[in-house]
């Protein structure tokens, strides 16, 4: 098994921050401004140290972050968000619709994009939800706090979701 090489960094209060490159989580630890929350048990090793490979690091101080950017709605944040299930009929979800299509005026928002399994993507084509007679199972809105950000990086550990509660 590979080491990893990103780990999650957490604030002081265990608030996701972000995601970091291993070589940035050792750096952070070398330098004090870390320390290791979790490790899968394998060790990085140099000449004259050894430190155990992070998964999980927190801040050893609180950093205040002002404000959340929020994250854009893509093809791969959107299935994310909605558990890669089509929102017309709850198959597996490959694609993305546009719930008021963007040749009618509809925009390119997380309250207007849902997954949606290829076949009833292309029945619903660019009509509109009431002309077809279908309803949506749930309203799409955009994903929520930190654990939002870090799930949009694309990276699934294991050992993150106790600190992804979102």
């Amino acid at each position: 098994m590979p080491v990893p090489h990103r780990t999650l960094l957490l604030n002081a209060s265990l608030e996701p921050l972000c995601v970091v490159s291993l070589r940035r989580a050792v750096s952070l630890v070398m330098s004090g401004k870390a320390t290791i929350l979790e490790s899968d048990g394998r060790m990085l090793r140099s000449e004259r140290s050894a430190l155990p490979a992070p998964i999980v690091l927190v801040l050893t101080r609180y950093v205040h972050v002002p404000t959340r950017r929020t994250l854009p709605p893509t093809r791969r944040t959107v299935l994310q968000r909605d558990a890669f299930r089509c929102a017309y009929c709850g198959a597996a979800a490959d694609t993305v619709d546009h719930v008021h299509p963007r040749s009618r005026g509809g925009r390119h928002e997380w309250g207007n994009v849902v997954a949606a399994c290829v076949r009833c993507n292309h029945r619903k084509a660019d009509r509109l939800l009431t002309e077809l007679g279908w309803e949506l199972a749930y309203v799409p809105r955009a994903p929520r706090g930190a654990a939002a950000i870090v799930r949009g990086a694309g990276v699934d550990e294991p050992a993150w979701s106790p600190y992804l509660v979102a």
